[in-house]
């Protein structure tokens, strides 16, 4: 047998240049199971990972051997590294049909391991994915925390975190803005020698630039971006998307028609991308990402237009000094909260964010508990919105309304699923809440609304697109009023559709809505129809209006 730490040697060579299934050869064939190193059974799981992450005999293959590679040096780099791949090939096993991963396993292994790992960055981010799967807002914060304390961390890292606390009710918005000053001083500032310098030569025309990683048809960004795109003047106005979609190829057709000039940075570093876009000489250039995933943060504490602005994907401030402006409304932002945003406040007469609408005809339906004889709620939000305290609200409206059901339209993620289930379980509503999982078709994800007597937004992070979905399709959204951006979305909505009794001041007062309106039937029927009738002609579908209020502010701003 050839020894293994030479194999080991050799393989990290064929690993380098890809060469999976020569890899899984040579180990399998060349070595014992018992003579293998730890790294030895990392770069067998990998290989086999890599070489076919669909199948599913390959990935428990996988996983067993990140399992022995673990157990066989304690407290190695490389069973650091098997750890790691342990968790990670775990997520990717769950997402087989009719398997289910025991994750509590996993967290027995993380818990057990030698504390020289707990407080290293690669396993920490890794157990987020892990509790992201479960629907545990703690647990993702409790890692993403030790890696922040740890100071080894990258800018994703941090705004990861800052996004995450967007889900928790015990964050101030003074708590939002001191983080995002952490944020803006912990971000690269590059020497001025390595940056092109910007232009001050003026343009003919109003140069915008809307940079975003969410351009893939379908994304609900993109429904929100094609009310300016579709309704901006050509003749005074040009704008670039610059795209850090992960795969170019996906990026929507119908969005880069509607559009200038579309640009690629998905596969430059920020100082290349900095450069190319500095010299696009823009006069603007508006974030739609903030903290959201594969943001490009990093460019704006570096400037890359004369104005930058943040806008729709992240509802909060980012701390950056350079970021001039986050558009709102009166409603999001109050006068005397202006100074916990490090933007200046940038107000839109009437609501900030409108919907572009669907291309097909709106039916008016009748509510369901006219056929149903009993009231049916429901939540299409993001199931990570779902906490404790939302849960324990609907279950105090099921108990009042006799009979009444809830739906919840669920991502098919098991694990998440079955974490929802158990929170509804304990709050004994189990048998009133209907499941169903995500539809690839938009027509029929709109349709499960017809389902739907009263739409119940979540706290403290507000739907926003489901928000808009449902008073498309003339569902009332009742919802909470909060204490910042992102809680008072829901509270914009309301106000600028004509609701304001939908807004709910307290918990107490949000139950109490609820029950009330589920209770005087007459009442809600004619709530249903004044929706479903003024929706379109309100601000929250008036495109063309919000377009006028949009760049008539933008061109103040550059004067």
């Amino acid at each position: 047998m050839v020894s293994v730490q030479n194999l080991e040697f050799e393989l990290q060579n064929l690993f380098k240049e890809k060469k999976f299934s020569e890899i899984i050869f040579e180990i399998t064939t060349k070595t014992q199971e018992n003579e293998r190193t730890a790294g030895l059974f990392v770069l067998l799981g990998i290989s086999r990972i890599s070489l076919n992450k669909r199948n599913k005999d390959q990935v428990e293959l996988a996983l067993s051997d990140f399992k022995k590679g673990y157990l066989k040096e304690l407290t190695s780099e490389n069973s650091l590294n098997a750890l790691v791949n342990l968790v990670l090939a775990s997520v990717i096993l769950s997402d087989f049909e009719n398997t289910n991963v025991n994750f509590d396993e996993i967290i027995d292994f993380y818990k057990s391991s030698p504390k020289l790992f707990q407080n290293k960055r690669p396993i920490n981010i890794a157990m987020t994915t892990i509790y992201s799967r479960l629907n545990d807002f703690k647990g993702m914060v409790y890692h993403l925390e030790k890696v922040i304390k740890s100071g080894d961390f990258i800018s994703n890292d941090l705004c990861n975190y800052g996004f995450w606390r967007c889900y928790d009710q015990r964050w101030s918005q003074k708590n939002f803005f001191e983080y995002g000053q952490f944020v803006e001083k912990n971000l690269i500032e590059y020497p001025s020698d390595q940056i092109v310098q910007l232009s001050d030569k003026k343009n003919k025309k109003l140069n915008l630039g809307i940079l975003s990683a969410d351009l893939k048809a379908g994304h609900s960004v993109t429904f929100f971006l094609k009310t300016i795109l579709l309704n901006h003047n050509k003749d005074e106005i040009d704008i670039y998307l610059i795209s850090n979609q992960k795969d170019p190829t996906t990026v929507s057709a119908e969005i880069t028609n509607l559009v200038f000039k579309t640009i690629d940075i998905s596969q430059l570093s920020d100082l290349d991308a900095l450069n190319k876009i500095r010299k696009l000489n823009l006069d603007i250039m508006i974030d739609v990402m903030g903290y959201t995933s594969r943001n490009r943060i990093g460019l704006f504490k570096n400037r890359i237009a004369q104005k930058q602005i943040i806008w729709m994907g992240y509802c909060n401030t980012t701390g950056l000094k350079n970021m001039d402006y986050i558009i709102a409304d009166p409603n999001l932002i109050y006068e005397n909260e202006k100074d916990l945003y490090a933007e200046q406040v940038l107000y839109l007469p009437e609501i900030w964010n409108t919907h572009c609408g669907f291309d097909f005809e709106r039916e008016e339906n009748s509510p369901p508990l006219l056929k149903n004889n009993y009231i049916t709620f429901g939540s299409f939000n993001n199931p990570s919105k779902i906490n404790e305290n939302v849960i324990m609200c609907w279950a105090k409206i099921l108990e009042n309304i006799k009979n009444s059901k809830l739906i919840i339209k669920c991502p098919s993620d098991k694990q998440q699923l079955v974490r929802i289930k158990k929170s509804f379980e304990e709050n004994f509503i189990l048998d009133s809440v209907i499941f169903y999982t995500s539809f690839d078709d938009k027509k029929d994800h709109l349709n499960l609304y017809k389902k739907v007597d009263i739409a119940l937004d979540t706290f403290p992070y507000n739907g926003v697109t489901t928000s808009f979905e449902a008073i498309w399709m003339g569902v009332p959204v009742l919802t909470m009023a909060g204490y910042n951006f992102n809680s008072r979305c829901g509270e914009s909505i309301n106000k600028n559709l004509g609701t304001e009794q939908l807004i709910a001041k307290n918990e107490k007062d949000y139950v109490s809505k609820a029950v009330d309106l589920s209770r005087d039937k007459e009442k809600y029927i004619r709530l249903r129809k004044y929706i479903f009738e003024n929706a379109i002609k309100s601000p929250l579908f008036n495109g063309k209006k919000f377009t006028e209020n949009f760049f008539n502010s933008l061109k103040e701003i550059v004067k």
